[in-house]
């Protein structure tokens, strides 16, 4: 309609919206011949699979290891690259080393206990009775428990109030997702009928439970998008992807994305498909630190073409 086929071209999805996104941008390319210049994916949801079957596989226990860590190291001020460097480093070396060794090597669980006891930050007999493999919601309810509150899994650094401290497992909804209704809700509406000034009379939906309801979580979501990203940088040499987290995100863990990418063939050039993380949690770009690192991570690809 706008003679505009010819433009440059990004798609940018967050969350559920980084699940659709390789999805969009494929089915572009191969069935309405629209091609993208870059993608930009905002702490996406790509394998839906990853954390499954942590009874046999290590990679559950290794995505929320890093975040937890990220939180611990924020909480006493020395969250740095260096630091989560190192952390990943032993995520993806010793410690799956040896929770695949298991019993097979007597010293294994005591080597994982004493490493994640100092990188999580928490009760060393916690982390003995989870074998140091750290179950989100149950990490979230002991790391603050001292104070009567609970973690949020899109930054467990983030709290509220616990209002039931002694049930056996969390009967509250998570703490940021409760809280930021009613402000969001305030601020959109105000924003809508005030600044724009669009008088409409029906309600806004910050988070809508019936739709949630509705989500399809059949074989097409387990299988992720992680086919799709791979297929769409295949076919456009000139494509490039920015996959962006934040550190303390147990939603939709960094150490996802790295490892997906580390699969991925190189196909050319390593640098058309990176993962940068930053400060923060799902939403770290309301850091004001973390959402300018960020855009010059985002501006450094819109000068790729």
């Amino acid at each position: 309609k706008n003679d505009r086929l010819l433009s440059r071209k990004y798609i940018v999805g967050e969350s559920y919206g980084g699940f659709r996104g390789p999805r969009i941008t494929h089915y572009l390319q191969t069935r309405l011949g629209v091609a993208m210049n870059g993608m930009v994916l905002v702490s996406p949801y790509l394998e839906p699979t990853a954390d499954n079957d942590g009874d046999l596989s290590p990679l559950p226990w290794m995505l929320t290891l890093p975040s937890i860590s990220a939180a611990n190291l924020e909480r006493q001020g020395k969250l740095t690259d260096a630091a989560m460097k190192q952390v990943i480093d032993y995520t993806r070396g010793d410690y799956v080393t040896d929770l695949l060794k298991g019993r097979s090597d007597p010293q294994s669980t005591e080597r994982i206990v004493k490493r994640v006891t100092d990188l999580s930050g928490l009760d060393a007999e916690f982390v003995r009775r989870s074998g140091g493999r750290l179950e989100t919601q149950a990490y979230l309810r002991e790391v603050y428990r001292n104070e009567g509150k609970l973690g949020s899994r899109y930054d467990s650094n983030v709290t509220e109030w616990d209002p039931f401290p002694f049930a056996p497992t969390q009967r509250t909804n998570d703490p940021l997702l409760d809280s930021i209704i009613a402000p969001t809700t305030t601020a959109m509406v105000d924003f809508i009928t005030r600044t724009v000034g669009w008088k409409y009379s029906g309600r806004y939906n910050a988070l809508s439970y019936d739709v949630n309801r509705l989500w399809d979580r059949g074989k097409e979501e387990e299988r992720g998008s992680v086919e799709e990203l791979r297929k769409s940088v295949a076919i456009d040499p000139k494509l490039h992807v920015l996959i962006v987290h934040g550190w303390a995100d147990l939603s939709c863990p960094f150490m996802a994305s790295v490892l997906i990418v580390d699969q991925m063939p190189i196909m050319d050039d390593p640098q058309r498909v990176q993962v940068k993380e930053y400060p923060g949690g799902h939403m770290f770009y309301s850091r004001g630190a973390s959402q300018a690192a960020m855009r010059q991570d985002v501006m450094k690809l819109f000068a790729a073409h």
